[in-house]
């Protein structure tokens, strides 16, 4: 039987080279520019900004640190994807780090985080509410009424939350309340990658 991955402060098999996420609270949102963000720590300092690459058969997001280097890039596996999965490549390494799995269903908003090399699951991230879901694709409020998802390790424990905030930009709150079982960096990207996706 396979174990699940573990991270542990001797493991830095899913960090990213280029960017240190060490805080717990973590805040994203949209720019005017439609699928533009920008990421803040708990202190309210610019960490990320990603912007997805228009006119492109597979999408891609290129995400830069607070200083403006490049961070790492999510790009997706197959072209013109309704649902798949996400890399999310090291800008420092070239190394894919993990990819992000859109499980698609019109009802319920469902991401699992797996490794590149084994799909074996590392965190999920689920939406807290099916009814909300259904309302969102089925009656158009996508990008009125925010959501609300969970965010849990490999066996399924809760780890931290993405709650979506009433603006008229699009924002969220990413939280974890334990950081030592999920990749951080891939968390915060899946916020902004699963907020672009779902409202489209």
């Amino acid at each position: 039987m396979t174990e699940s991955p573990t991270f542990d402060s001797t493991s830095a098999a899913y960090d990213i080279s280029t960017v240190a996420l060490d805080g717990d609270r973590y805040e994203v949102k949209q720019s005017v520019i439609r699928n533009k963000y920008t990421v803040r720590d708990g202190d309210g300092t610019v960490v990320l900004r990603g912007k997805q690459k228009m006119f492109k058969l597979k999408e891609e997001f290129p995400f830069v640190t607070g200083d403006g280097g490049d961070a790492f890039t999510v790009k997706a596996g197959g072209i013109m994807d309704v649902a798949g999965n996400y890399a999310i490549r090291d800008a420092g390494t070239g190394e894919e780090v993990v990819v992000l799995d859109e499980d698609f269903s019109l009802f319920v908003e469902n991401w699992t985080v797996r490794d590149p090399e084994t799909g074996a699951p590392l965190a999920t991230i689920r939406s807290k509410n099916k009814l909300l879901s259904a309302l969102r694709h089925l009656v158009g409020l996508a990008n009125l009424v925010p959501n609300k998802y969970e965010i849990a390790d490999a066996d399924g424990d809760h780890v931290g939350s993405i709650e979506g905030k009433f603006s008229l930009r699009d924002a969220y709150t990413v939280t974890i309340d334990d950081a030592t079982d999920v990749p951080k960096e891939a968390v915060v990207a899946a916020a902004c990658i699963l907020d672009a996706l779902e409202n489209k």
